[in-house]
């Protein structure tokens, strides 16, 4: 099975910037995606971007001039800059890996969540 953990969360105020890690680790063969999806209070949960093995980028418009995703393949790890914050912004980010572990079909990996809270 693969874990997956994100850090780096916090309260920032608006405009401010944060930066999102995540990692994956596990009996991992291969990741062929990893992104981050946020959920505010009730809200449900919606993507907010995605990278692919190759380095392709998609992105919420709603985030798209504002986050960046990046990804270290040889770490297994994927960040989030996020800058000119907002309040809508706040909600807890989740960090997922589609991955292929060793024996096993491919599978979606979630982490367990990071709170950010966008407030004066």
């Amino acid at each position: 099975q693969v874990q997956v953990v994100e850090s780096g969360g916090g309260l920032v105020q608006p405009g401010g910037s944060l930066r999102l890690s995540c990692a994956a680790s596990g009996r991992i063969l291969t990741i062929y995606s990893m992104g981050w999806y946020r959920q505010a209070p009730g809200k449900q949960r919606e993507l907010v971007a995605t990278i692919a093995s190759l380095g392709n980028t998609n992105y919420a418009d709603s985030v798209k001039a504002r986050f960046t995703i990046s990804r270290d393949s040889a770490k297994d790890m994927v960040y989030l800059q996020m800058n000119s914050l907002k309040p809508e912004d706040t909600a807890v980010y989740y960090c997922n890996a589609y991955a292929k572990v060793t024996g096993s079909t491919s599978y979606t990996y979630w982490g367990q969540g990071t709170q950010v809270t966008v407030s004066s």
